[in-house]
């Protein structure tokens, strides 16, 4: 656990640890907190950047497009060397969205994939409710009605080894995301576990986050 730290030099640390690392260097996992900040990656276009006002804008080497860190939401940074594990990159971002549903889970909420749309999603009218979303996983076009994205997912992948990961929205200001166009979606709302009534501590929801990520992520 990092705790609260700028996201500028965590950013420069993971490229540095990346290249830095050979096939002896052990996997990490970092887990923290960023105060706010607009990070972009490389599909990013100005069009989605609204009205950043006075938060900071970043550009990254991550896929996707725009998002928001900022407190209040547990960012999960894995660091590790895929070859070693025995997956490729399709099935790293499987894991990573299964263990951020089963994080969901242990609150008693139920997370949905959108195709097409990485990340993931829960029903804004009942999101306990386990019903599967009328979208089929083969749906070339996302369609988020009834939804709020909870959780972001944005990777970088060098030499067989990951970094930049996944940031799950748990108490947080979500004002800042009214700004931008999040992920490049228009309209696209997003929610926390606290305005979908699950009161938890960042520091529980992160713990629980760490917890799924090592079982899940596991060769």
């Amino acid at each position: 656990m990092l705790g609260r730290v700028p996201y500028q030099p965590t950013y420069a640390a993971m490229q540095d640890f990346t290249a830095a690392r050979n096939s002896e260097t052990p996997d990490r996992l970092w887990i923290c907190e960023h105060p706010p900040v607009f990070t972009l990656g490389l599909a990013s276009r100005a069009a989605h950047l609204l009205d950043t006002g006075d938060i900071a804008v970043v550009a990254t080497n991550r896929g996707g497009q725009v998002t928001y860190h900022g407190p209040g939401q547990v960012v999960a940074y894995p660091l590790l060397d895929l070859k070693q594990r025995g997956y490729f990159v399709k099935e790293y971002v499987y894991r990573l969205e299964e263990a951020v549903i089963r994080t969901l889970l242990a609150f008693g909420i139920t997370g949905h994939r959108v195709a097409g749309a990485p990340g993931i999603y829960v029903r804004l009218d009942d999101p306990r409710s386990h019903a599967v979303l009328a979208q089929g996983p083969k749906s070339t076009t996302p369609d988020f009605t009834g939804l709020g994205k909870i959780a972001a997912l944005g990777i970088k992948v060098s030499r067989h080894c990951t970094y930049h990961g996944v940031a799950l929205n748990v108490a947080m200001d979500l004002s800042p995301f009214s700004r931008i166009d999040p992920c490049g979606y228009p309209s696209l709302q997003t929610v926390d576990l606290s305005t979908i009534g699950v009161s938890v501590s960042w520091q529980e929801a992160a713990d629980v986050l760490g917890q799924k990520l090592v079982t899940y992520l596991s060769p």
